[in-house]
């Protein structure tokens, strides 16, 4: 993962949620994929905010992992832990396990932000342990939600894209961020890569790059959209009585192993 990260370009995240998402995804010529909580949590059965177990996160990703031959980034929201070592031991089993990265974010479902010092202090403790056993390249995206917590986020969002910096993090996401003068004032305090996600208004990732934004994901758009069209060909069919919407397009099949 890190070493598809290259100064002025910008990776594309392909975010997926299961073993037919990642192999369409990896046909497309995505070069790395993350896995959306909320895409899986949805397939699942469950709404998003870890309410599926992380046994039940492991077993989807050892299905992707089987069917890909690219990297691949988990999102494990805030660890799948009660206490910080639970959080470590998580992501060094997804290490282990052969994912390439992990999306990590400072903030507990239903709690809202925590506190930032404790939160570097787990990083701190999750690359130690990373390197202690041989992950050197394993990539810590995390995520700082500031922007979906706080009406004005920039100051604090720098003061714990630094802090994280400084304990370890490779890479840091800041979902909702928007503004191009946002962005520039995050990108001028901080020297490892800014994850932005896309939006109804942020979508253009050539714009982004030249930002100086080196890597850019969807989260559920993707899958939220494919839910969407199943619902409206679902209701079609019951509303009509009849199938004929679902030969009203292009038929993609894919190659599968």
């Amino acid at each position: 993962m890190k070493n598809l990260i290259q100064q002025n370009e910008c990776l594309v995240i392909g975010n997926v949620w299961d073993s037919l998402s990642a192999i369409i995804h990896e046909q497309a010529g995505f070069k790395a994929l993350g896995t959306t909580s909320w895409g899986i949590a949805n397939t699942l059965g469950y709404q998003d905010g870890q309410r599926i177990s992380f046994d039940d996160l492991k077993k989807v990703v050892s299905q992707i992992l089987n069917v890909i031959n690219i990297p691949l980034s988990v999102d494990v929201e805030a660890g799948y832990a009660q206490d910080r070592k639970g959080v470590v031991d998580n992501v060094l089993t997804l290490a282990k396990m052969g994912c390439s990265g992990v999306n990590l974010e400072d903030s507990i479902p239903n709690q809202g932000l925590q506190n930032k010092d404790g939160f570097a202090e787990l990083i701190k403790e999750i690359k130690a342990e990373l390197l202690n056993n041989g992950f050197d390249n394993f990539y810590l995206n995390i995520r700082t939600d500031t922007y979906l917590t706080m009406e004005n986020p920039l100051e604090e969002t720098i003061s714990r894209a630094a802090l994280y910096e400084n304990a370890g993090a490779d890479g840091i996401f800041i979902p909702c961020i928007q503004t191009d003068e946002d962005i520039k004032a995050v990108l001028e305090k901080i020297n490892i890569p800014l994850n932005v996600m896309s939006l109804p208004n942020l979508t253009d990732i050539e714009k982004l790059k030249k930002l100086g934004v080196q890597r850019f994901s969807y989260g559920n758009a993707m899958s939220d959209c494919i839910i969407s069209e199943i619902e409206k060909l679902t209701n079609k069919i019951v509303k009509d009585n009849n199938t004929s919407s679902l030969y009203n397009h292009d038929n993609v099949i894919t190659k599968f192993k």
